[in-house]
């Protein structure tokens, strides 16, 4: 049986080109990028080559990027780099981000920072007024994700940068679920850092990047070495760095045309569930989002068992967050946009890539309208 991928917002399959870009690192430049010789100098040249693909796609300098072990550590990198840059203070954020920022927000509350979450409406778009609202004199930096890991939602960035930068307040965006599927311009946008992750677009995992403006003050959280200009120690991953800039390019190159296509199959598959099974809707705003994800609750079915059911039928998808599998309790995401439980444990994601055609997602309607039948008939029954 052939199983088909509907989960591209918890990892993507590898792109030809950034496999490739990465094979002839991993085989031929092994070299250090720190070493002033030959091998080391190759490796270098590969690793710059890869900062400026990555600049390009979101339009920043190649000196303000620098390379990470991921989304995860450039989230964090970014929160508690800035706050603990500037010593005790105030740190806004909202209620529906990642756990990557969440948790070191959490932290630095335990280290006598204060911090503010604001809360989102039905839509899961955060408020720039609330924003506006929540800031003090002591306001230290502002951490709004781009576009929402579970729900898809797009934030208002450019809105919220504009109130933070008449405050003098450092904006941090995380990116990871953004780039490759919306336009990002961090100049336009007004950042001051923007956290990505070469995994979700079509790259290896384990190599991320931290955008950081020019100016802004970032003291370090891991010590040993002066690489990526002292704000991350370490020999880089270098065939990791090589792949991300090739999957960049490449997503410059086909954005545009796979977020029309892959917008027209996620509205197909809404229009499918929302006709034939009763008891769904969709979660969050259906405007205001990335072009690959659908969030979809089905009442009266578990939402563990349905990812159960359609994996048994071929169909990878998922109940949420990766990085949340597993927990018992529901999505804080979903529960924060004003869910019950109940729904929120009801609720599927459904998130489509480069691969995905139309039949494929006639099939997994075809699928879910069973497995909910099913489902559904043994509850009653048990």
């Amino acid at each position: 049986m052939e199983h088909v991928y509907f989960d591209h917002n918890a990892t993507t399959p590898v792109a030809p080109e950034a496999r490739d870009a990465a094979a002839v690192c991993l085989g031929q430049v092994y070299g250090n990028a720190s070493s002033i010789h030959h091998f080391g100098q190759a490796a270098k040249q590969k690793l710059e080559a890869a900062r400026r693909q990555i600049a390009a796609l979101i339009h920043a300098g190649p000196s303000e990027i620098v390379f990470t072990g991921g989304g995860t550590e450039a989230d964090n990198m970014a929160v508690l780099g800035v706050a603990r840059a500037t010593g005790k203070g105030h740190i806004i954020t909202s209620t529906i981000e990642h756990p990557a920022v969440l948790g070191p927000c959490a932290q630095l509350e335990r280290e006598g920072f204060a911090v503010t979450r604001v809360r989102v409406g039905a839509s899961g778009v955060v408020n720039p007024d609330d924003v506006r609202a929540a800031l003090r004199p002591e306001t230290v930096l502002v951490s709004v994700m781009h576009a929402n890991n579970e729900i898809g939602t797009v934030q208002p960035i450019a809105e919220i940068a504009r109130i933070t930068r008449e405050a003098g307040v450092p904006l941090h965006v995380d990116g990871v679920q953004a780039l490759g599927k919306i336009p990002v311009d961090v100049d336009a946008l007004g950042v001051d850092l923007y956290s990505v992750s070469a995994h979700k677009l079509y790259a290896p995992k384990g190599v991320g990047v931290l955008y950081i403006r020019k100016g802004t003050r970032l003291a370090p959280t891991d010590f040993g070495g002066h690489h990526e200009r002292g704000h991350r120690p370490g020999t880089e991953n270098v065939p990791g760095a090589a792949a991300f800039g090739a999957a960049a390019e490449l997503a410059a190159n086909t954005m545009f045309v796979e977020s029309e296509r892959q917008a027209a199959l996620r509205d197909r598959l809404e229009k499918a569930v929302l006709n034939r099974i009763s008891g769904t809707g969709v979660n969050g705003s259906c405007w205001n989002r990335t072009p690959n994800t659908s969030n979809i609750y089905f009442d009266g079915v578990d939402g563990e068992a349905l990812v159960i059911a359609l994996d048994l039928r071929g169909f990878a998808v998922s109940t949420g967050a990766a990085c949340s599998s597993g927990a018992v309790t529901p999505s804080h995401v979903l529960t924060a946009i004003g869910l019950s439980d109940d729904r929120a444990r009801a609720s599927m994601r459904f998130s489509l890539g480069r691969l995905n055609t139309a039949a494929q997602v006639d099939a997994l309607a075809d699928a879910l309208e069973a497995s909910v039948a099913h489902l559904r008939r043994i509850s009653v029954h048990a």
